[in-house]
């Protein structure tokens, strides 16, 4: 159920590109998307969503808000910690489910109250991409782009990148970039270059 509610969710991309911005659904989020469509089930009705750089937190917080599920509040860690009690306490009377957008590390809270109440909110982390999500996410990242991928594109390069959003991101970004600096489509050759740009030079030459 959790997939199928996931291929609905599409926002546009900041930067204007064509293509519309997705969320690609895997086991690094499927429990917390699926949190995120029962907000009513939320301890004191407030989630806390955390997860690595580029994770899609905030493209999350977008769906959320803009679908009339609650409200959002992204960056949280970034407010004042009273102006962000204020919110809390503001959502509490009005009823209105509430989604906290942490970061990737611990946050720490000094405020005793809002602590508390973060604390005892719905936990929601994101983790990271397993072999079949950093695949679809790889060419989700190039069909923004409008760049074309072969189908042996994603079975090529996952097992030899990381498995690390921002990266995977990156990649598909470096052969688009080696793609239309060569002027030549995104082959075998192209892909390699580009895992050793953003891998290091260690990244082996794979036969």
């Amino acid at each position: 159920m959790v997939a199928t509610i996931a291929r609905q969710i599409a926002l546009p991309l900041a930067q204007g590109a064509g293509a519309a911005a997705r969320i690609v659904t895997g086991d690094a989020n499927a429990q917390a998307i699926a949190a995120l469509c029962n907000p009513a089930a939320w301890p004191y009705r407030t989630a806390v969503l955390t997860g690595p750089p580029r994770s899609g937190k905030s493209l999350l917080a977008r769906w959320f808000a803009e679908g009339g599920r609650g409200e959002a509040i992204d960056d949280a860690p970034l407010l004042a910690e009273d102006a962000l009690f204020h919110r809390w306490n503001s959502a509490q009377q009005s009823g209105t489910p509430l989604l906290i957008v942490g970061g990737a590390q611990a946050w720490r809270i000094t405020l005793p109250d809002l602590r508390s109440r973060l604390g005892a909110a719905m936990q929601l982390p994101i983790g990271q991409p397993g072999d079949t999500m950093a695949a679809e996410l790889l060419l989700a990242h190039a069909e923004q782009r409008g760049l074309l991928l072969g189908p042996d594109a994603a079975d090529y390069l996952v097992p030899r990148a990381g498995r690390s959003f921002a990266l995977l991101e990156q990649l598909a970004a470096e052969i688009d970039r080696l793609s239309l600096e060569r002027k030549a489509p995104a082959t075998q050759t192209v892909w390699r270059a580009a895992l050793e740009a953003v891998m290091g030079p260690a990244e082996p030459r794979l036969l």
